[in-house]
C-alpha cells in the first residue's frame, strides 16, 4: 500500500474537520414545569404573519421547535398547562386551531375556520439563537434567554 496514497485523504479529511462550521440557530422552549405543555407560536418573516402549533413538551424537557435562525425579533408564545390546566397568553391576538396547525395571517380569525387566541411577546434582540422557558406561576424566573 502506498502510504501517501493514503494519508493524502485522510489529512484533506482531518483539514475539514478543522475548519470553522456556521453556528446553528434554532428556537428552542423548555418547559420547566411540573405538567406536560402544548406550545404555539407567532412570528412575522419576509412573507407576512404566520402562526404555528401545537408542540408538546414534556415536563423539565427542552424542544427544537424552529430550525435555522429565528425569524424575527418578536416571537410571540401561546402555551397551554395539559395536566394541571391554564395557560400561558398575551394581548396579542393570532389565529390558532385545535390540532397541528401552519397557518398565514392574523386578521379575521373566526371567520377563516380558526380560533383567536392571545400570545404575549418575547423580544430576542435581534438574535440568531434564542430558548425560551416556560416556568410554573410561582417560579420568578424569566420567560426567555
Amino acid at each position: 500500500m502506498n502510504l501517501r496514497a493514503f494519508l493524502s485523504p485522510l489529512a484533506a479529511a482531518l483539514l475539514l474537520a478543522m475548519l470553522p462550521r456556521p453556528a446553528l440557530a434554532d428556537l428552542k422552549f423548555c418547559n420547566a414545569t411540573q405538567s406536560r405543555v402544548g406550545v404555539s407560536i407567532g412570528y412575522q418573516d419576509p412573507e407576512g404573519w404566520a402562526t404555528e402549533g401545537w408542540w408538546n413538551i414534556a415536563s423539565q424537557s427542552c424542544e427544537t421547535l424552529l430550525k435555522g435562525a429565528v425569524p424575527s425579533r418578536f416571537i410571540y408564545v401561546h402555551a397551554v398547562d395539559y395536566d394541571r390546566g391554564g395557560e400561558w397568553a398575551g394581548t396579542n391576538f393570532m389565529c390558532t386551531a385545535d390540532k397541528t396547525f401552519a397557518i398565514r395571517g392574523v386578521q379575521d380569525c373566526p371567520k377563516r375556520g380558526y380560533k383567536r387566541t392571545g400570545f404575549f411577546e418575547v423580544d430576542t434582540g435581534e438574535a440568531q439563537e434564542w430558548t425560551v422557558r416556560l416556568t410554573d406561576p410561582d417560579d420568578k424566573e424569566a420567560d426567555g434567554k
